[in-house]
């Protein structure tokens, strides 16, 4: 009997240990969770971050949320400026050699300008080129870049001839060549009326690489320097040639078109295209790709042109002080009537 009373106690105290067990159980298994009560104090709280979020200006929630936005506004600003460095041209980009592009910056030529950009690549290429631009748009640069360009991968003498209807054109012409030039040792000769004969003779007897001359003082020394040929001439320029053909000129360009060799790249560039420079056209080029900058005769905004009224009698006191004011200026040409 007294056995079956102990098993009844322990059964008893077994029950109550797994009564306390279980009861202390519960609590840990409902600490896991978040009471009632507390779900009911967090709410405000959510409510007053929703309002602060509310009451943060619209400029910067843009600037948080909108991160991802600005950056693919800044990624499109980015193509798009992308888009425009490569639609502005580089003298690089041209396909011009990386010297030449180093003789550009030398003289300051930051960019080609619009008859270059155009002209140039084409040029490259050995298409004969027919530029109808504006007096001051670059037209020197856009020939002579081509020119030299040529002259790197085949060195000759007497490599090209430039043909100018004035003195002072041909002079300016002749810097351009020596100012991008120096850089590759280039040899150029200016031939001219009103110069010595016997100088630009011992000159051309040289034999240059390029030789830029108005077209009477050639075809005299074509009949008259001995020794002097344009047989081996690659590259024939006409610059001006609505002015040369307008100063009487014809007989003479047609002379040197019977001479110059017949395989050769032509550049004729224009201001304005007459029928005369049609007619040239025709006579002078093959296939040519023409390339026109403006429809009309005019004049770039960055030129400066004044005229002056003055009497007769003081005319050479006023050329002679308008001389010294503008002695050393470059490209600048002055007539007196």
């Amino acid at each position: 009997m007294l056995n079956i009373v102990d098993n009844k106690k322990k059964h008893k105290k077994k029950k109550k240990k797994i009564k306390k067990k279980t009861e202390g159980q519960k609590p840990q298994a409902v600490a896991n969770e978040t009471p009632v009560a507390e779900v009911a104090d967090q709410q405000p709280a959510v409510r007053a971050q929703k309002r602060k979020v509310s009451e943060v200006p619209e400029g910067a929630q843009a600037s948080k949320s909108g991160a991802d936005t600005v950056d693919s506004k800044s990624g499109k600003g980015a193509d798009q400026s992308a888009s425009n460095t490569e639609a502005a041209p580089t003298f690089k980009s041209l396909g011009l050699a990386d010297i030449l592009v180093e003789a550009c910056e030398a003289v300051k030529w930051t960019a080609p300008t619009p008859i270059q950009a155009e002209s140039i690549p084409p040029a490259l290429q050995g298409r004969d080129i027919i530029g109808v631009a504006e007096t001051g748009s670059g037209k020197t640069g856009a020939f002579v870049l081509p020119v030299l360009n040529a002259l790197l991968q085949t060195p000759t003498r007497l490599f090209c001839l430039v043909l100018a209807p004035t003195r002072e054109l041909a002079f300016q012409i002749a810097e351009t060549f020596e100012a991008l030039g120096t850089i590759i040792d280039l040899k150029c000769t200016t031939v001219v009326g009103g110069v010595d004969s016997m100088a630009q003779s011992i000159a051309l007897a040289k034999k240059p690489h390029v030789v830029v001359a108005t077209p009477g003082r050639l075809v005299d020394h074509l009949e008259n320097t001995k020794g002097f040929h344009l047989r081996s001439c690659k590259y024939l320029i006409l610059d001006e040639a609505d002015r040369m053909l307008s100063m009487d000129f014809e007989e003479e360009i047609n002379q040197i078109l019977e001479i110059i060799p017949r395989s050769r790249t032509t550049f004729l560039f224009s201001a304005t295209m007459t029928t005369k420079v049609a007619k040239l056209q025709r006579a002078a080029m093959r296939n040519p790709v023409k390339v026109q900058v403006n429809s009309k005769y005019q004049t770039v905004k960055t030129l400066i042109q004044r005229y002056l009224f003055i009497p007769e009698k003081f005319k050479d006191c006023y050329l002679v002080y308008i001389l010294n004011e503008f002695a050393g200026t470059l490209h600048c040409q002055r007539r007196v009537f």
